[in-house]
Parts: C-alpha cells; sequence; structure tokens
C-alpha cells in the first residue's frame, strides 16, 4: 500500500483510508462482527488510516472503532470528528445529538468522549466535523491546539470548512488535513 504524508508535521497514513461510518449507521442494517473484519483486514492489506466521528451512530462508530483496533492501536492511524453537543445524546439516537458548538470548553469535553470511546490515549488527527458559525475558529483552533500540546492529539483537522476559515485557523496552528464530502 502506498503511503501519504499529511501536513507539514508528517502523519503518514495508507493512500487509502478506511471510513467506518456505514459500520454503523446511515445506510441500513450493520453487522459488528464484519465491521470488525473489514477493519482487521483492511490492515492487513496496508490500509491503517480509519476514519470515524462521535457523530456516526452516534457514538457507537467510535466505540466499534475501539474494540476492533484493541490490542493493535498503534498500528492503526485514527481520524475522528467532533462538532455537535452529545451531553444528552443516546448511543444510537440521532435525534438526540444538540447543537454545534466549537467552544473551547466543548472541544475539550469532546476530545475526553472520543478518548474514551476508542480506548486509546490519543487521537491521530482530530477534526471539528462541521464549522459553528457562532464560535470564531480562532477559539476552535486554539483549544485543538491546547490538546496537541497535551499530547490527546497529534495533529488538527477541519471538515466542510471555506478557504478563509482554513486560512485563519491555520494562523492558530497548522492544520494538518481537510476533508471534504465528494462523491463519485
Amino acid at each position: 500500500m502506498h503511503k501519504r504524508t499529511l501536513g507539514a508535521n508528517g502523519l503518514e497514513v495508507s493512500a487509502i483510508g478506511l471510513g467506518c461510518m456505514g459500520m454503523s449507521a446511515f445506510y441500513g442494517s450493520t453487522d459488528e462482527g464484519e465491521a470488525i473484519a473489514t477493519i482487521q483486514r483492511a490492515l492487513e492489506l496496508g490500509c491503517n488510516f480509519l476514519d470515524t466521528a462521535q457523530l456516526y451512530g452516534p457514538m457507537t462508530n467510535e466505540e466499534l472503532v475501539g474494540r476492533a483496533i484493541e490490542g493493535r492501536r498503534e498500528e492503526y492511524v485514527i481520524a475522528t470528528k467532533f462538532a455537535r453537543r452529545t451531553d444528552e445524546a443516546t448511543p444510537g439516537e440521532m435525534s438526540t445529538l444538540g447543537p454545534l458548538d466549537g467552544s473551547a470548553e466543548h472541544v475539550h469535553t469532546s476530545v475526553e468522549g472520543s478518548l474514551q470511546r476508542l480506548k486509546t490515549d490519543h487521537i491521530d488527527l482530530y477534526y471539528q466535523h462541521r464549522v459553528d458559525p457562532n464560535v470564531e475558529i480562532e477559539e476552535t483552533v486554539g483549544a485543538m491546539a491546547e490538546l496537541v500540546q497535551q499530547g490527546k492529539i497529534l495533529h488538527i483537522g477541519l471538515s466542510e470548512a471555506a478557504p478563509e476559515t482554513i486560512r485563519r485557523a491555520h494562523a492558530v496552528h497548522p492544520i494538518a488535513a481537510l476533508q471534504t464530502e465528494y462523491s463519485i
């Protein structure tokens, strides 16, 4: 499998990543055993880059990924995302998610939930899933930069962000990756 380097700080990932969203939500019925086998087989084939998010399930996809990588965490590159409040969310119930929240406080509480669900002490690439129009991107990325300093995340990404927002964010801390939904 070919490798790619993301960002100036050199996050090396497999050229093909595995999006895990459909393993827990959105596309009909799911089979946890098959999903775990798929994640593990992907690694055997050289695909070590897994993408998940707190929103997927909600929260159940991060738990699934955590179970699938258990005992082999350091062989994978894990990307996950935060955006909406999950304080009162019920796993698996999309209607229980709260609003977007890019506040520094929410950044810090969200990462703790993701770390717990993924059963890891760090996240390789942590994205803001959707930019909160009510919070300056500098506040959000500033809080994410604190997580880098603490070793809880290694790299910062943005998903569905406009060019000017990306420039402002990058002025606070290097942005290693951008994610935009695209379907061929």
